[in-house]
């Protein structure tokens, strides 16, 4: 069921039905020195979680019998082993479910393997860091500067009250300088906060995040109030944020 290595980085579970997908899947990140275990469904699962120590698994969200939410679930309530979920393309409720669940990452299928290996290291990064990126205390809504962050419905309204177009990224990024606010963030612990998917160079990929979200929400873009860069640094939101504890239903 698994192949061990002495010095492997780090024992995966992989948990799909779709046996050419996990096979792939598990041939990849062997080859990049990782330890993997497969499993079809969650018994099988079950079963390798109770063998084996487990540092991070793939979670399929379609599989016979439970399926993957509830598998995150029941495994966030038993555990604090790291969950990237695999998610059909376009299914953002799914995903959102999956999150606000426990799940610290999602990537829609079918998976570019180099692009979850780039997810499964910067997970086992923060797990080992420490760095939490979706808290289980996660609020309903944060406010700051007049601004409110609808978190479930991941939405920004303007202290006017009108609703701001934020992309996917840009609002993962506002949420983590937030959640961390006036502490400074570096570009790569941004990166692993909001998931990143660096297409570009990742200095530059978070340049281009901030310069576009600034020019929504700050008056004058070219001089900066809340969003502040720190040279040599990195970015922090300057101001003051409260939080709405109610928690997401």
């Amino acid at each position: 069921m698994s192949t061990a290595k002495p010095d492997s980085q780090g024992h995966i579970l992989v948990v799909d039905d779709d046996r050419e997908m996990r096979d792939l899947v598990a041939r990849f990140l062997k080859k990049h020195g990782y330890r993997v275990t497969i499993a079809g469904e969650g018994r099988e699962m079950r079963r390798a979680l109770a063998e084996w120590k487990i540092d991070l698994v793939i979670l399929d969200l379609m599989l016979p019998g439970d399926d993957g939410l509830t598998l995150c679930r029941e495994l966030r309530a038993n555990s604090k082993i790291p969950i990237i979920m695999l998610t059909v393309m376009g299914e953002e409720t799914d995903r959102i479910i999956g999150l606000e669940m426990g799940a610290d990452d999602y990537l829609p299928k079918p998976a570019n393997p180099r692009e979850l290996l780039a997810r499964v290291r910067s997970v086992l990064r923060r797990a080992r860091a420490g760095v939490t990126a979706t808290p289980t205390n996660r609020p309903r809504s944060l406010h700051f500067a007049g601004w409110k962050m609808e978190i479930g419905r991941r939405q920004l309204f303007s202290p006017e009250g009108l609703l701001v177009d934020l992309s996917s990224g840009e609002f993962d990024l506002l949420m983590a300088l937030a959640e961390h606010t006036q502490h400074v963030l570096s570009r790569e612990q941004l990166l692993d906060l909001t998931h990143g998917r660096p297409e570009a160079p990742y200095e530059r990929s978070i340049d281009m995040q901030i310069s576009r979200l600034r020019r929504k929400i700050e008056k004058r873009p070219d001089k900066p109030e809340l969003i502040k860069t720190v040279r040599g640094g990195g970015y922090v939101l300057s101001c003051e944020v409260s939080r709405d504890e109610t928690p997401v239903s």
